[in-house]
């Protein structure tokens, strides 16, 4: 399969002519118009600082349907501890650069660009990107951030200064999406640890079709500091 250059329009090919390995294109820019048609596609960007966008919509795709969110009572205790306070969306900006600084200790360095956090700052003050944050007195100790259009939530990137913290976090984003009957959300790649709660690898075009149905859902929008 080819991949393809995106025009100055915020277009995307179909995510079914996407390479194997998930990349159907490349460049384009981040604004929040062409962010929202891609995840609206089921597409989202993932790139090395210093790299052209990329553009990706891998087969199969990690799913985790809130129904079957696993809450395992070690983590059952924990929340019943009540050892955090969890918001949404008051610390967006610090929960970001925390996933940024996060991913910098991994070997490949991190996804999350200073071009990433701009963008989806902006999609935050539009009310399309949320925040939920673990607090332990005055202190954020973990949290995960993501995109929301119809009945999907994209999540995007996690952190944890605290064991458990982005777990707990994570725990109650799903309570939050079950009350307003989300369909899903999307965990866009396989790894061991979100299968170990409960997501599960679908076919790409079987997503889609989820996805297609889910944004006929009208769209939270607007801050959910106050739901």
């Amino acid at each position: 399969m080819p991949v393809y250059l995106l025009s100055d329009e915020p277009y995307f090919p179909d995510p079914n002519l996407a390479r194997e390995d998930g990349l159907l294109a490349i460049e384009g820019d981040l604004k929040p118009e062409r962010l929202v048609q891609a995840y609206a596609n089921g597409i989202f960007p993932w790139y090395a600082d210093g790299d052209p966008i990329l553009w990706w919509s891998p087969n199969p795709r990690m799913v985790l349907f809130p129904k079957d969110f696993k809450r395992h009572k070690s983590l059952r205790r924990m929340v019943n501890k009540e050892l955090f306070e969890v918001t949404f969306d008051t610390a967006f900006d610090e929960v970001i650069q925390q996933c940024a600084r996060t991913r910098q200790t991994d070997e490949s360095g991190t996804w999350i660009t200073k071009e990433m956090i701009e963008a989806y700052v902006a999609l935050h003050k539009m009310g399309l990107a949320h925040s939920v944050e673990t607090w332990q007195g005055d202190k954020l100790v973990g949290g995960l951030y993501g995109v929301s259009l119809g009945g999907t939530f994209f999540g995007e990137s996690m952190f944890y200064g605290v064991t458990d913290a982005s777990k707990v976090a994570l725990w109650h984003l799903v309570d939050r999406l079950l009350l307003w009957d989300f369909d899903m959300i999307d965990a866009q790649q396989e790894t061991p640890h979100l299968a170990s709660l409960g997501a599960i690898a679908i076919e790409r075009k079987k997503f889609l079709h989820l996805l297609n149905k889910s944004l006929d859902k009208p769209t939270k929008q607007g801050r959910w500091t106050n739901h």
